[in-house]
């Protein structure tokens, strides 16, 4: 998930973002997006569940995309 933040607030939705379980690499990133979370499930319910009710609530998040990778 590339995910758009208020200006400044990188370290601290970083912070929150690792306490997510289904979050499985975090990173802060310089550019377009501030940071790019890397999360799995095992379903596409479960996938959706995580997207909307533990990221999107977050505050300070701006905007988020989602990249659905499929192994």
């Amino acid at each position: 998930m590339l995910i758009s933040c208020e200006i400044g607030e990188e370290q601290l939705l970083y912070s929150q973002l690792k306490e997510i379980p289904e979050v499985k690499s975090c990173l802060i990133t310089y550019g377009s997006y501030d940071i790019v979370a890397e999360f799995t499930t095992d379903t596409p319910a479960q996938m959706n569940e995580v997207i909307t009710t533990k990221i999107r609530k977050l505050q300070k998040i701006r905007s988020t995309i989602t990249l659905r990778v499929i192994n």
